[in-house]
């Protein structure tokens, strides 16, 4: 007791003295979410390790990466701040962002800390990853630490990584003995979540997967031990967490609970334990996300938040209690070749998603994926027609723009409430608690990623939606309502199509794209928009040309597009557009090869142009 109120005493008094600091020490895996873990309720789940983190520890129930991809989510933690924020939202990009983000880990070197990090940079925005910190690679290790000096350390665990259930890396974690060659629990008594079609192949890859995720547990263990016998476990506060959810179908690149709630368990020695509120072994309902890991980290060391980080410092001397609605804020954009922007908002019970790409399907949202036997065999499905109509959705165009989902009712997230008039209240709150968050963020996604360079210009694009904070509301309000797929809306946007504000021709040109069906009096100003100074409002403009009847105009549009060059983001639009209106076969063999040769084209250009070659050597 007399140990809890020295050291409230002394934290109250700001920052911990240099001569008495805690280690800190951060265990990241990959692409598992909660549900995978026995302390988080699964009963064929094998994690004696990390269970016992828990037991002794405090685990978050409510716990979400606010993207459901790695380099997304890494820039959200490091810098405090969301990737929708910086204009780091798009997977593996390399754009700008403002000055005044400053790393936590240049925070924690301030305060005399030796920051390692073995070994996951891609922090999604310009400059060296590796710079920020004290060693960053394979062997990167606390033990080269001087004397004296107290660490902050990440462990990035790869062996429950999506690629895990590649076929090529099943055979090598079996030979190298990570994995049992025949799984412990067998396909046919695998738990079967609801959400996913009953597949063989789903059901194996669900059954290997447990076999991962019981080898990170043992690696978990590792490093905990070590730790231990190096005398270092009662001055090291230990945080464990995944970088997203995963890795199985319907997970990773999504939205719902599976792709973006993670496991979070801290454990803090009893040296340390007046910098919590929470006891050992308790589970904490408070909804927490990526965004809250930087303030929180600067709390535990007595460092006010900086002004620029946006979350919620959940432990430590600086802790600001949860609201009574508190959300976690949630984005889906580019993920690798392909795009679909979503947005999301829980506060644990209640999930809110909002598509502003409708028109487009939900799957595949990465064609990495498909290195998993589990997706092939449920695209296979889809088209032979072997589905259930709940399980052909994902593969559809023409997507439903909101779901409302009760989580406390309906975990899986299978039964959408949004039609329901028993549930219009809700959905008007959270619709609208969506909105205010996007403008309170300053939403760089409303920006196509091919306008980033053109509107940001010397700046960045965050400095730029900084620019047009007076107007953010009505152009959240314009997303929305472009989005929303009503022909009530066709004459406002016909008229947006004349608005000076590219941002606004950009989501009338959007909102006709996705209105397509009924947009057929629109040819004129759509035509008029082939002009435009903009390459993404003149790729969405000949997409819909197409869409409506005006084929040729809208497919030598495209291709006069991609060979213009120059913007690969823009090339990336390009092709997705070729590839829904089924004229990928268009696209040259000469911007193929020059293409591939072309060593600025960007890698997922390259990837496309890959993509296409293979398949027309196939054909022949």
């Amino acid at each position: 007791m007399y140990l809890k109120l020295f050291f409230a005493i002394i934290i109250c008094f700001g920052p911990v003295s240099a001569a008495d600091k805690p280690n800190i020490l951060w265990i990241v895996s990959e692409d598992n979410d909660s549900q995978w873990l026995g302390c988080y309720g699964n009963k064929q789940a094998q994690t004696p390790n990390i269970d016992h983190l828990a037991k002794h520890g405090v685990l978050f129930n409510h716990a979400y990466s606010n993207a459901p991809v790695c380099a997304v989510a890494r820039s959200t933690i490091l810098n405090g701040a969301y990737a929708i924020s910086q204009g780091t939202q798009h997977m593996r990009s390399r754009h700008r962002i403002p000055a005044k983000y400053k790393s936590y880990v240049g925070y924690l070197k301030d305060e005399g800390y030796y920051c390692t990090n073995r070994s996951k940079t891609d922090y999604n925005f310009e400059g060296n990853d590796k710079a920020i910190w004290d060693s960053c690679s394979k062997s990167a290790h606390y033990d080269s630490r001087p004397d004296g000096v107290p660490f902050f350390t990440i462990f990035n665990l790869t062996v429950s990584h999506e690629s895990s259930l590649f076929s090529d890396r099943i055979a090598r974690n079996r030979r190298k003995g990570l994995i049992p060659k025949t799984s412990r629990i067998t396909p046919e008594n695998v738990t079967l979540p609801p959400y996913l079609p009953d597949l063989p192949a789903i059901r194996s890859d669900l059954a290997i997967y447990h076999d991962n995720i019981t080898a990170l547990d043992a690696e978990i263990g590792k490093i905990l031990a070590e730790l231990k016998a190096k005398g270092l476990s009662e001055n090291t506060i230990v945080f464990y967490y995944s970088d997203h959810g995963g890795v199985t179908p319907r997970g990773k690149r999504y939205l719902k609970n599976t792709g973006v709630k993670v496991p979070l368990i801290v454990h803090i020695p009893e040296k340390w334990q007046a910098l919590s509120p929470h006891t050992a072994g308790q589970r904490v309902d408070e909804v927490v996300s990526f965004v809250d890991l930087a303030p929180t980290l600067l709390s535990l060391l007595g460092i006010d938040k900086p002004q620029q980080m946006q979350g919620r410092a959940f432990l430590g001397s600086k802790r600001t209690a949860a609201p009574d609605e508190h959300y976690a804020l949630l984005y889906a954009d580019r993920f690798d070749e392909l795009y679909g922007m979503r947005r999301g908002i829980t506060d644990s019970r209640w999930k809110y998603i909002h598509r502003f790409t409708p028109h487009l399907t939900a799957a595949p949202y990465s064609f990495y994926q498909f290195g998993q036997a589990g997706w092939k065999a449920w695209q296979a499905a889809w088209e032979k027609d072997n589905l259930a109509d709940r399980y052909k959705k994902i593969w559809e165009p023409d997507q439903v723009i909101e779901e409302l989902f009760d989580t406390n009712a309906d975990p899986w997230e299978i039964k959408n409430l949004a039609a329901d008039p028993a549930h219009q209240h809700q959905l008007t709150k959270m619709r609208g608690q969506l909105r205010s968050s996007m403008i309170n963020a300053r939403d760089t996604g409303l920006v196509p990623e091919p306008m980033f360079k053109i509107l940001g210009g010397n700046a960045t694009i965050a400095n730029y939606m900084e620019s047009q904070h007076a107007m953010l509301p009505e152009l959240v309000d314009l997303a929305l309502m472009a989005s929303e797929r009503d022909t009530k809306n066709l004459d406002q946007l016909v008229k947006l199509t004349e608005s000076e504000h590219p941002l606004k021709r950009y989501w009338a040109a959007q909102g006709l794209l996705i209105l397509h069906n009924s947009v057929a009096t629109a040819e004129k100003p759509l035509t008029k928009l082939l002009n435009d100074p903009f390459s993404a409002i003149r790729v969405a403009a000949a997409h819909t040309l197409f869409l409506i009847g005006n084929q040729e105009r809208g497919r030598v549009a495209l291709i006069d597009e991609l060979n213009k060059g120059g913007n690969e983001y823009n090339q990336q639009n390009v092709i997705n557009a070729l590839r829904s209106i089924g004229a990928l076969d268009e696209i040259s063999q000469n911007w193929v090869d020059k293409t591939l040769a072309d060593p600025k084209a960007g890698k997922y250009v390259e990837r496309l142009a890959a993509q296409l070659k293979s398949s027309r050597q196939q054909k022949k």
